[in-house]
């Protein structure tokens, strides 16, 4: 009697333990499973996001790179205008001087009387060269107001570009920080899990021993026949229910053969 109530708190006890211990293993198997997809997943996404940051990166240098040129060419350009008008205006003065000049001093020749109308001097001559002066005066200023206002548009969607790219640049960093944050945690979480894993798997080890050290006194002594093979069957039903929850396949179907 001693013996056999020894032997039911044993088997009872290690019934239990062996039921824990195979949940717990197929518990840390599938948390193990999902933490690899998980940071599988992350790894792809953090990936992503660091080429497009690059790319953002390279998209904002080749327009600062346009933007420079296209700036020094239009600074230089309204230099030009500038300068080009200031001298024109001063070829226009002298030439309106020279000839303001030479018109008075041929009204002072006395003029032969059979000519009919008065001399006028050199003033359709002048009124050729200094309209002609005053065309190329206008366009000077024309490419100079043109050059301005295409160089303040250009400015203003440069700037706009790369306020946007900054934007977008700053989430992506933040998002990249945040996924590798958790996949950091998630890493050291499965850590832990695969350690639990063995650690858990060792104590199952030990108990499935423990039960075959625990049969000979305990299950086969002082058994019929048939209690024998009623016990048999249920072992063998326990075996292949812990080997479907350690293999993750359900072999539930061999009971039923």
């Amino acid at each position: 009697a001693e013996q056999k109530g020894w032997c039911d708190t044993e088997l009872s006890t290690n019934e239990q333990t062996r039921k824990e211990k195979t949940e717990a293993v197929e518990s840390l198997h599938s948390e193990i499973d999902e933490l690899e997809a998980s940071i599988a997943k992350l790894n792809k996404e953090i990936s992503e996001l660091s080429n497009q940051i690059n790319e953002l990166d390279e998209a904002v240098a080749k327009a600062t790179s346009i933007r420079n040129a296209e700036k020094e060419k239009n600074t230089e350009t309204i230099k030009d205008a500038k300068e080009a008008q200031v001298a024109v205006e001063q070829a226009l003065q002298v030439l309106k001087d020279f000839y303001a000049k030479a018109g008075e001093a041929t009204a002072l020749v006395q003029q032969p009387e059979i000519f009919d109308k008065p001399y006028q001097g050199m003033q359709g001559e002048s009124g050729g060269v200094v309209g002609m002066l005053e065309v190329i005066q206008s366009d000077f200023a024309r490419l100079e107001t043109e050059t301005k206002a295409s160089e303040e548009q250009s400015q203003a969607q440069y700037d706009k570009f790369v306020e946007d790219s900054t934007v977008d640049k700053t989430a992506k960093n933040k998002d990249v920080e945040y996924k590798t944050n958790k996949k950091d945690d998630e890493t050291q979480e499965l850590g832990e899990a695969k350690s639990d894993l063995d650690s858990t798997q060792k104590e199952l080890d030990a108990a499935l021993r423990y039960y075959e050290k625990l049969k000979p006194s305990c299950v086969d002594a002082g058994v019929s026949y048939e209690e024998r093979v009623a016990r048999r069957k249920e072992e063998i039903e326990s075996l292949q229910e812990a080997l479907r929850i350690l293999n993750g396949e359900d072999l539930a179907f061999m009971q039923h053969a």
